[in-house]
This record gives structure tokens, sequence and C-alpha cells, in this order.
């Protein structure tokens, strides 16, 4: 499990997505507006948004627990029968196996003013892209230095957006010091 992973601000995150792109998309770009921001946010705010764990999967960094609730909401898991699943099928909705649309706001109150920003530059990186332009934009050097099916590093997610090592080593630690604290 990961101890850094934060539900609230991954459920208003994906809301605020979807009611950016007129409440309805697919979970692909769903993933890569997540992905794009909490890069983003990782690197000139030294946390990420979410806090969820990226997996290099074969179209692109995938966030882990948003995708396991995601498919929890969409039937596709052990958990989808979950009491804690129900109350997240009033937030959104599958209309079929990959698009999903919002059936109400986002709580802003769970999202900062540098989260909203991220997730303003995520979604105008990524709204009018297609499956394919999406999955080459997420193919960078952290997709790339990861085998497939595995966690992608901090490390390297703060290396694709350019960052210096001394600051990679330093966001690293800081956050591998959080989640001993949790």
């Amino acid at each position: 499990m990961n101890k850094l992973f934060k539900f609230n601000k991954s459920v208003n995150s994906l809301l605020y997505a979807l009611q950016k792109l007129g409440n309805k998309t697919d979970m692909h770009k769903l993933c890569k507006i997540l992905y794009f921001a909490d890069q983003k946010h990782l690197s000139q705010y030294g946390r990420s948004i979410t806090g969820d764990t990226y997996i290099a999967m074969q179209f692109g960094p995938v966030p882990s627990c948003v995708d396991d609730i995601l498919k929890a909401l969409r039937g596709d898991s052990f958990f989808s029968s979950s009491n804690e699943i129900e109350p997240l099928r009033k937030c959104m909705i599958f209309e079929n196996r990959f698009m999903i649309r919002a059936l109400q706001d986002p709580d802003l109150e769970e999202l900062s003013v540098s989260d909203i920003k991220c997730l303003d530059y995520a979604i105008n990186l990524c709204k009018d892209k297609s499956f394919e332009q999406l999955t080459r934009l997420s193919h960078g050097l952290a997709w790339s230095s990861t085998q497939r099916d595995r966690a992608i590093s901090i490390k390297d997610i703060l290396r694709e957006a350019g960052d210096e090592e001394a600051y990679v080593e330093y966001i690293a630690d800081n956050l591998k010091l959080q989640a001993a604290f949790l």
C-alpha cells in the first residue's frame, strides 16, 4: 500500500479534470493528466498532488491507486462490490469500458492553488491530444528507464522534468522520510 496516496485529492483531481474537459473523457487521458500534473507539482513544489505511485504500463505511466479505484468503479475488481466504492458512484460513472463521466463538481477545498495550477497545466498539455499522441508524450525518460509493469522511480520522474541531481536526491529522500512517519 502507498502510504503517501491522497484519496480525496485524487478523486477531486479526477473530477476537476473531468469538469475542465466537459465532464467526460477517457481513462487514458485522465491518467496522463494526473501523471503530468503530479510531475510538475513534484518538480516545482516538492510533493505530488495525488501521492500515487506510477507504473510503467504499455501505453505510458499509470497511477496505481487511481487505476485500482477506477477499475473497481468500472466493475473490474474484487473491490467493485465494496462499500467504500459506493460513494464514488455518486461522483463519476463509466459510460463504457473507457469513457468516464463526472456526476458532480470537484470539491475545490480539497485542492490547493498549486494543485489547480499544475492540473491546469496538464489538462492544457493533454486535452487536444489523441490516444497515440498521449502515449508518445508519456514515453519519456521515466517510462523508458523502467521495466514494464514496475513502479517508476520518483527520481526518474524528476529527472524527466529536467531537475538537477541534487534536487532529485533531496526530494526522493524527503518523500522516503515522510512515508516512514506515516
